[in-house]
């Protein structure tokens, strides 16, 4: 197998496990406050991930601009992904969040010609507008089942603010990718998750009964913390340092799929015939954007 194959493989998975985060993440805001419940993730993380990069690398040194970027990837895709994501899935249904993350790819494209220069042909533009449509035949699906539209469209406008953070996380990723191994940045990503999300969750944490949560509750938080931070980030990275970020962004189309599926078999959400309209239109839009030429190189 090729490196390019063996990396794009990486970030299959990576984002495959992102997916399953969707439906865990609906799970975990109904028992911890959403600071609270990142914090835990990214201590959980960190735990693992500090020792385990001192012992291979050693202490690695950053220059200011090095810090300086995993600070804005960590901001950015930690810190204001998981703050808009939490709040968006507390607001409307994980099955639409999984819909909406399905721009992701047309996002990522869309960014990339103005931050990478990569280039923006007819297929793009087509994609975007296709992402976009889909995203509205959710909204009129949503209006279509519940009384709450407002609430919901707020979330699914959280949910598509949590994408544009990503976006520009996978950028940021791909820019420091050249400098620094997937390791280092996933630890320092974590460490500063920890700093962001710590004096928030102190304050939630005063008032919250930590007797009362269960064992599989628990096991929700390791579940993000090791499989869905350290996991998913490493090997997000690595696959990064190979291939081009708007294929990277193509390969995301798996984000939602999964989300889907488990949306549907582990919260008993039901799918309409407009959700279903719509997430076909984001696969076209995905499907355009993988044969834009010369996005694989």
């Amino acid at each position: 197998m090729s490196r390019w194959n063996w990396s794009s493989g990486k970030v299959i998975v990576a984002m495959s496990i992102v997916g399953s985060s969707v439906v865990a993440g609906k799970l975990v805001v109904q028992s911890f406050p959403i600071f609270l419940a990142n914090e835990l993730r990214f201590l959980v993380a960190a735990i693992i991930l500090i020792p385990l990069w001192i012992k291979i690398e050693g202490f690695s040194t950053l220059n200011r601009k090095e810090l300086v970027a995993i600070f804005l990837q960590a901001l950015l895709g930690v810190f204001l992904f998981n703050l808009l994501m939490l709040h968006g899935l507390s607001k409307t249904t994980a099955m639409e969040a999984g819909i909406i993350t399905g721009t992701l790819p047309v996002c990522t494209a869309f960014l990339s010609y103005f931050i990478l220069k990569e280039k923006l042909t007819r297929n793009v533009g087509i994609s975007i507008l296709l992402a976009v449509v889909g995203a509205i035949f959710m909204n009129i699906a949503n209006y279509s089942a519940t009384n709450h539209y407002s609430t919901s469209l707020l979330g699914n406008l959280f949910i598509l603010g949590a994408v544009f953070c990503e976006s520009l996380f996978i950028i940021i990723g791909k820019l420091i990718s050249y400098r620094m191994s997937a390791l280092t940045v996933s630890t320092m990503v974590s460490l500063f998750g920890v700093i962001l999300f710590f004096p928030f969750a102190v304050a939630e944490s005063r008032y919250f009964e930590f007797k009362e949560i269960s064992v599989a509750e628990w096991g929700l938080v390791l579940y993000f913390g090791i499989v869905v931070t350290v996991l998913a980030f490493l090997l997000m990275q690595q696959g990064l340092a190979v291939i081009s970020a708007s294929w990277a962004g193509v390969l995301t189309s798996l984000l939602p799929i999964s989300s889907m599926i488990l949306s549907s078999i582990l919260l008993d959400e039901k799918i309409t015939n407009l959700q279903v309209c719509g997430f076909f239109l984001i696969i076209a839009a995905i499907y355009l954007l993988s044969k834009q030429k010369g996005i694989q190189n």
